[in-house]
């Protein structure tokens, strides 16, 4: 034992303690971030300086458990996945190969086959952990790319939506391709691909010998949180002989809910799927999954051997599959905080954030005036009915710093050539108190409005 590393350890916990424990307290988005000393000292720091200079940072950190913090896809973290992130700094292993993290290694495989199964994949599928859905939507093309011959193919492209997430924009680019090497489709009133638009698109390309990488559906879109129709997409894919890939980023955790299933009861169709535990299961930064129905592609696609590493004796080091060589044993967290919470506690989240968004929307219908535009998941963005570009980026803005002052925190997309408010409403703290204040501020606003 080192009592001191307990007493360092016990103390810097004693003051996330505090700061969770004060989360009610003042606003979502501190008023002021000070900036402490950066350089290091000629002589290294004690404990007490360095937990002073923590808390520093800490005060002027955003507070996602705020029951006001309603702007961003970031919920309050599970303590079980808070404790594992502990755990995991103090073990340091090494998801690059196996005797680096023998049990983390076992454990990251043996819950991605898990997550696999329960979204839909056939059996044998899996994948692996990822810095977040950016990282596991550029590996899953890449792996597509790869398993279609394509990789030295210039005017190859990929196909999603137009309100694809833009990870989609920054993929295409590190792959070498010209921007125009997304194609985008258009969406229908909800948001959604338009199926006939796609399937012209598909048949434009097939025409015109561009050869298609994938084709990217989404599960949850940014601002809205729309689904693209999986059933018809993956059939259209079927028949052109592409690749499936699902950015399920914010949605695929729907999956887990009896009573938000329907419009991901396709997911098992497609080749990849990347899922963000940590946009509303409350996993601790970071937290992605890319999952694939054949893993294998993706040992494929990114195996070097590692000539450096002792052979592995579990299946391929976790290294190898993907982009990422070196990394912590992120799994940890997902595991523990699934464990935390079991099927009904996620059931439970999920169900919960939907109903917070229903009433939200519920509230908003009844003012009146607002142009809503929302989707079955627990997002809503909203602005006031018949202004231009210019009144809607001055409304949103003057809005926001009025419901900031309310201790309530909204982000502020730019979406269809209009600037709303954007509510999402995964955080667990959230109560009737901070939607009807929502509401209030919002109704005073449109009444301002109408008289200017």
């Amino acid at each position: 034992m080192d009592p001191a590393l307990e007493a360092f350890l016990q103390q810097a916990s004693g003051l996330l303690c505090r700061w969770l424990g004060e989360a009610g307290h003042g606003t979502p988005l501190p008023g002021l971030s000070v900036l402490p000393v950066v350089e290091p000292e000629r002589h290294g720091l004690p404990s007490a300086r360095l937990l002073a200079d923590l808390q520093l940072v800490m005060e002027g950190a955003y507070n996602p458990n705020h029951p006001g913090a309603l702007a961003h896809l970031d919920p309050p973290p599970l303590s079980a996945s808070i404790v594992a992130d502990l755990v995991c700094a103090g073990l340091n292993n090494n998801l690059l190969a196996e005797e680096l993290s023998p049990s983390l290694s076992r454990l990251e495989r043996a819950l991605c086959g898990w997550m696999a199964q329960r979204l839909g994949l056939p059996d044998g599928a899996g994948g692996v952990a990822a810095s977040g859905g950016s990282l596991s939507n550029l590996m899953a093309l890449v792996t597509a790319r790869r398993s279609r011959g394509l990789a030295c193919r210039g005017d190859a492209v990929v196909v999603c939506s137009e309100e694809a997430h833009v990870s989609l924009n920054k993929a295409v680019a590190v792959m070498g391709l010209p921007a125009e090497a997304l194609v985008q489709v258009r969406v229908d009133a909800d948001g959604a691909v338009d199926p006939q638009a796609l399937e012209a698109c598909l048949a434009r390309l097939e025409r015109s010998g561009r050869p298609v990488i994938a084709v990217v559906a989404t599960a949850g879109t940014t601002v809205r949180g729309a689904l693209d129709p999986l059933e018809p997409m993956a059939e259209l894919c079927r028949r052109h002989g592409h690749w499936l890939h699902v950015d399920g980023a914010i949605g695929a955790v729907f999956a887990f809910s009896e009573r938000h299933q329907a419009g991901l009861a396709s997911l098992g169709r497609a080749d990849s799927i990347t899922v963000n535990p940590q946009k509303l299961l409350g996993i601790t930064k970071t937290s992605s999954l890319l999952l694939l129905a054949d893993p294998l592609q993706l040992q494929q696609a990114f195996s070097t051997g590692l000539p450096y590493m002792e052979p592995s004796w579990g299946g391929g080091h976790q290294g190898e599959a993907g982009l990422q060589g070196s990394r912590p044993g992120e799994i940890l967290k997902l595991w523990l905080g699934l464990r935390q919470l079991g099927l009904d506690g996620i059931t439970s989240l999920i169900d919960a954030a939907v109903d917070r968004r229903v009433e939200l929307e519920r509230r908003l219908r009844a003012i009146g005036g607002l142009v809503l535009c929302g989707g079955p998941l627990h997002l809503i963005a909203f602005r006031p009915e018949g202004i231009d570009g210019p009144a809607a980026e001055r409304w949103s803005a003057a809005t926001r710093q009025r419901l900031l002052e309310e201790e309530l925190m909204l982000s502020r997309p730019l979406y269809r050539g209009h600037h709303h408010l954007k509510a999402v409403l995964g955080n667990p703290h959230t109560g009737p108190e901070q939607l009807e204040r929502l509401a209030r501020v919002v109704q005073r606003s449109l009444l301002e409005l109408a008289g200017a």
